[in-house]
């Protein structure tokens, strides 16, 4: 890959992008350190717009810098995922209740779209682990509070770090949907106070099985 075959947005900017791919799918291990040159040669780039990229994703909470060692993988620990999942559940099931009060019965319609093909994607662990983002980024845009989604944004890059996500233990896949039905139940009654249990407590359960 040369610098020439990248997007023209900036260079850094398609760069981070790269890197935070390969570390999603586990190409870059957690705890595993970055070889620059490697990586610049790699892609035909000099180790300027690299390094951008890596303080990038390093405020994304994906890399770790380390004084006169490098760049890192990082290692997210139990503690990690406790707060992280934390957070989330408070973040989401806030927006949750907002779109139970606030949402049009065309937006309804269309999270319901939504998790009818989750319900389809149920043999399609990557497929279904898309989808199931894609609902609940839905849902926050809905609920129309950016900096909210921009905190989930970033929550959910480094929950992505855990090896063992929730989803891929195994029934997780049907407690997760039996947890989104409740949720769109929720929704479609326009209970907003219901609709926030019921995605508080599908994050709980989520930790639970991600630790």
């Amino acid at each position: 890959m040369s610098a020439l075959s990248l997007a023209p947005r900036a260079l850094y900017e398609e760069v981070a992008e790269l890197l935070r791919q390969r570390i999603f799918s586990r190409e870059l291990e957690p705890g595993s350190w970055i070889d620059e040159l490697k990586i610049a040669e790699e892609y035909g780039i000099s180790r300027t717009p690299l390094r951008e990229a890596l303080k990038v994703l390093a405020a994304e909470g994906l890399v770790t810098m380390k004084v006169r060692r490098g760049a890192y993988v990082t290692e997210v620990s139990d503690k990690d995922l406790a707060d992280v999942y934390h957070l989330l559940a408070l973040l989401e099931s806030d927006a949750a209740g907002v779109v139970a009060q606030r949402a049009t019965d065309a937006e309804l319609a269309e999270l319901q779209g939504l998790h009818a093909e989750l319900e389809a994607a149920a043999d399609d662990r990557n497929r279904f682990f898309a989808l199931n983002e894609r609902f609940h980024m839905r849902l926050l845009e809905l609920a129309s509070n950016r900096w909210r989604e921009q905190m989930v944004a970033d929550l959910r890059k480094v929950m992505k770090l855990n090896r063992h996500n929730s989803l891929f233990k195994t029934g997780r896949i049907d407690e997760s949907l039996a947890e989104h039905r409740a949720i769109m139940t929720a929704l479609l009654a326009r209970n907003a106070a219901l609709t926030q249990q019921r995605m508080h407590e599908h994050f709980q359960n989520g930790l639970e099985a991600a630790t």
